[in-house]
């Protein structure tokens, strides 16, 4: 019909080759509208749900705020952001210099190629409503074993700023009260962690529990073990304090602690005196694991060099040493140490109410009792561990 009507109204009908341009022209034009047609609605009605959540991503880190809220695959909770900000670290989507967007092209590729891979090696990496969660729930890489009161909450607080550090908050209590749960279980409670990063968590009790190496070891002989451990008159001093914080009808230290005292008999039985037996509980660990794999956190240098002490726990775990000095300061009201303040929070980072608190004041002759009984332990210590922490 085009044909028709450009060749009678537009051109004589004698001009055979101009008529057969129009044809032609004509023709190319409609199959050219088809082509397009068909490419639009295949790409409007073809398009997956991962092609969906891959655009959603890409926009998540180029700040397209408006465009995320109206895909319903951007819908995520805290710890899925958290999860896609440390996936996004690890492929070198962090960005801190003066001008982030000239970065964001040649990283996105990388991006989403990790999103990809993780997908596929955790096909249940997904939650209800379809959002991605990175990474695996892996059993742990190092476990801080102990001790109590010796400076355990700090430690995982300060590995925990290591980007390749992922760590439970809680104790999970695994090897000495839930092992009849089961390793599915204990899987569960574990943060997703990249191939890149470390699985960790606390325990102090483990330390100090019979049967905890031999499970551990049965699980994985290479697991590395942290024990911070620290001068066992003041540990025991700071584990009474905290036990008569919660029940304030307890006998006082001196009676729990001795037997008899004017025979300095120390009642070994009580738990605040038997921790401190460090070498003791040490000969247990070392029928399951080389001591090569155990590394000793002094709590009394993780408060005068948290860097220091910091610094060794990442060569131990065979990390680049990014928690440094630069990220401490001393809080002079608690007489601890504490994070400098995150860019992410107007606030330091500090322990809680619960650590750094006042010590019960307790008589020096007991204290001194007390340091001739540890005496003859703490040498032994010394001797096993290559390390003189004086405590004498």
């Amino acid at each position: 019909m085009a044909y028709r009507f450009l060749s009678s109204r537009v051109v004589p009908t004698s001009n055979r080759l101009t008529r057969r341009f129009l044809f032609i022209f004509t023709l190319s034009l409609s199959f050219t509208y088809l082509c397009y047609s068909l490419i639009f609605c295949s790409d409007t009605t073809m398009q997956s749900p991962s092609y969906e959540q891959h655009r959603c991503l890409l926009f998540q880190n180029v700040g397209g705020k408006k465009l995320l809220q109206k895909s319903h695959y951007c819908t995520m909770t805290r710890g899925d952001q958290k999860g896609l900000r440390d996936a996004a670290s690890n492929v070198g989507l962090t960005h801190k210099g003066p001008s982030p967007s000239q970065n964001q092209s040649k990283h996105s590729a990388a991006f989403l190629n990790t999103a990809r891979s993780t997908a596929a090696r955790d096909p249940k990496a997904n939650n209800n409503n379809g959002t991605p969660k990175f990474g695996n729930k892996k059993l742990p890489n190092a476990i801080i074993v102990g001790v109590k009161k010796g400076g355990t909450r700090a430690v995982l607080e300060f590995i925990r700023v290591h980007p390749d550090v992922r760590a439970m908050g809680t104790e999970p209590h695994f090897f000495d009260r839930n092992f009849d749960k089961g390793l599915d279980w204990y899987r569960s409670l574990m943060p997703r962690t990249l191939d890149t990063q470390i699985t960790m968590e606390k325990t102090p009790s483990y330390f100090v529990t019979k049967e905890a190496p031999k499970r551990i070891s049965n699980l994985s002989r290479d697991t590395k073990l942290i024990v911070v451990v620290r001068n066992p008159v003041t540990r025991a001093i700071s584990d009474y304090t905290q036990t008569l914080s919660k029940k304030p009808d307890i006998p006082s230290f001196e009676d729990l602690a001795f037997k008899n005292r004017s025979l300095g008999l120390v009642d070994t039985s009580w738990n605040a005196i038997r921790i401190g037996m460090y070498v003791l509980h040490l000969e247990n660990w070392l029928q399951y694991f080389p001591l090569s794999q155990i590394h000793f956190v002094s709590g009394e240098r993780l408060i005068t060099d948290p860097a220091g002490e910091l610094g060794r726990i990442q060569d131990f775990l065979g990390l680049k040493r990014i928690v440094t000095d630069k990220h401490f300061y001393f809080n002079k009201t608690k007489g601890f140490p504490c994070l400098k303040k995150p860019e992410s929070s107007s606030l330091p980072r500090c322990l809680g109410k619960s650590k750094g608190r006042t010590h019960v004041q307790i008589d020096q002759e007991v204290i001194e009792q007390l340091r001739d009984f540890y005496r003859p332990y703490n040498f032994r210590f010394y001797e096993m561990v290559g390390h003189n922490f004086r405590w004498d």
